[in-house]
């Protein structure tokens, strides 16, 4: 029996092979919004009852089309499930899934292993949760990669398993994120910096957001720390929230408290102001307590400079 030859796209179709074709409605050319598609996707229904936001996702390339062709109680349901399971609170699916839309075709074994492997380095159901809410794509990575994260961050800082644990929940972006700006921060502070690996380990255990930081910033906060206010590294260290304070505000004050003969940073002379009180008081608080003076004195100062 002869092959028969394969269709000419001008053959006419048989009653038949018409309707082996599946209806399925065509998917939209580029210029679209996934919102004409969400009266015929029940998917899309659905994920747009959890708040997930579709205007975001379809600037995203490639995100409508897988969203339009999965099937919610086969692909949807099931990953839903696994994330309420874990912790992923109910009001906040609609935005997890807005930022990580593709834990939907994430392979189900996958996810529980990873999850597994997170139990199994005694992560508390708390952190998992907390870990996975923070970053959403943590468990689109494998257990290779989140092994040697933990492993880095357990190797370059020193630390013991416990600390490292409780580093990673507080800011799970470390294990998503690259480790370059980790790497380059952690070099920063050890050759620019000069911070001792003890002084390093004890500021990010603090202020994790450290490790992410801006080189600029870091660098220019310090210098005018260090080389303007003359703070030694140690007394630094010991206030490393300083790192996360806007560099006008620092100015700002050792300025105000400079023009007053206020600006003392060592421990041991009276009337001594700690990076804590200079960084961390509300206005009012400062301009009263610290600077001896008022708010209208601090604002009309600002003005000239």
């Amino acid at each position: 029996e002869l092959d028969v030859p394969p269709h000419s796209p001008f053959d006419e179709l048989s009653e038949e092979e018409a309707l082996q074709i599946e209806a399925s409605p065509l998917l939209p050319p580029t210029s679209f919004t996934l919102r004409d598609y969400v009266d015929q996707s029940e998917t899309l229904t659905k994920l747009v009852l959890l708040g997930v936001d579709l205007s975001k996702l379809e600037r995203r390339p490639n995100v409508a089309n897988m969203l339009l062709r999965l099937d919610f109680n086969r692909d949807v349901k099931e990953r839903l499930l696994f994330l309420k399971d874990i912790g992923v609170d109910d009001h906040l699916l609609g935005a997890f899934l807005t930022r990580n839309p593709f834990i939907l075709t994430e392979d189900m074994e996958n996810l529980q292993m990873r999850i597994q492997y997170l139990q199994s380095k005694k992560f508390s159901k708390e952190a998992i949760s907390r870990m996975v809410s923070g970053a959403p794509y943590l468990l689109n990575f494998s257990v290779e990669r989140l092994d040697n994260r933990l492993a880095f961050y357990q190797r370059e800082l020193r630390l013991n398993v416990q600390k490292t644990r409780n580093l990673v929940t507080r800011l799970p972006k470390l294990l998503t994120g690259s480790l370059e700006p980790v790497k380059e921060n952690l070099k920063v502070c050890r050759i620019e910096l000069g911070f001792r690996d003890n002084e390093i380990q004890h500021m990010a255990i603090s202020v994790p957001k450290l490790l992410l930081a801006s080189k600029k910033k870091l660098t220019r906060l310090f210098d005018y720390l260090h080389n303007t206010m003359g703070i030694p590294h140690h007394l630094i260290t010991k206030f490393p929230q300083v790192f996360n304070a806007k560099f006008l505000r620092i100015k700002d004050r050792h300025l105000f408290l400079e023009h007053l003969g206020r600006a003392q940073y060592d421990p041991t002379q009276p009337n001594y102001v700690s990076l804590d009180k200079l960084v961390a008081t509300p206005d009012e608080v400062f301009c009263v307590e610290i600077a001896k003076g008022t708010l209208l004195d601090f604002e009309a100062f600002q003005k000239t400079l």
